[in-house]
C-alpha cells in the first residue's frame, strides 16, 4: 500500500485546494493530510480567519481524503515521521523546494519521494490570499 501525504494551511478552500489533493490521491493507495497549526500560520502569514480544528474538520470531510491531521507546532516534520509516508505531494504553488526537502527527509532517516502535482485549478479565485483579497475589497 503506498502512503502520500499532502500538506496545508487550507485557511480558506477553494477548487485549488480540490484540484491538488485529487492529484495527490492519484499518486498512492491512501491519502493523509496535515493541516497545518494556527499557531504555525500565525507565525508564517500573520493571520489565520478560520480555527484549525474547523480547518481539519472540513479537510476530513472530503472525498479524496483518507484521513487528515494537526500539524506540530514547532517541526513539520515530527507527522512526517510518525506516518512515514511513501510519497509527499506537493501543489503546484506551494513554497517548498523538492530537493531541500529530500535532503531534509534524508537526514531524519525518511525515504519518502517528493512529487509535485501538476493540476492546478486556475481562476480568477484560484488562491486563499486572491480570496481574502476579494472579501476585503467587498467589505464595507
Amino acid at each position: 500500500m503506498t502512503l502520500v501525504v499532502a500538506t496545508g494551511t487550507f485557511s480558506v478552500l477553494h477548487p485549488g485546494h480540490i484540484t491538488y489533493l485529487e492529484e495527490a490521491r492519484k499518486l498512492g493507495d491512501r491519502l493523509i493530510v496535515i493541516v497545518a497549526r494556527d499557531e504555525f500560520v500565525r507565525k508564517r502569514k500573520n493571520s489565520c480567519p478560520i480555527p484549525e480544528q474547523q480547518r481539519l474538520a472540513v479537510v476530513k470531510a472530503l472525498k479524496p481524503v483518507d484521513g487528515a491531521i494537526l500539524g506540530d507546532t514547532e517541526d513539520i516534520f515530527k507527522p512526517i515521521e510518525e506516518l512515514k509516508p511513501d510519497i509527499i505531494a506537493l501543489g503546484k504553488d506551494q513554497d517548498f523546494k523538492e530537493g531541500e526537502l529530500e535532503a531534509e527527509l534524508s537526514r531524519r532517516g525518511l525515504k519518502a519521494k517528493v512529487v509535485r502535482v501538476q493540476g492546478y485549478w486556475e481562476s480568477g479565485l484560484d488562491s486563499s490570499n486572491k480570496i481574502m483579497a476579494r472579501i476585503r475589497e467587498n467589505s464595507p
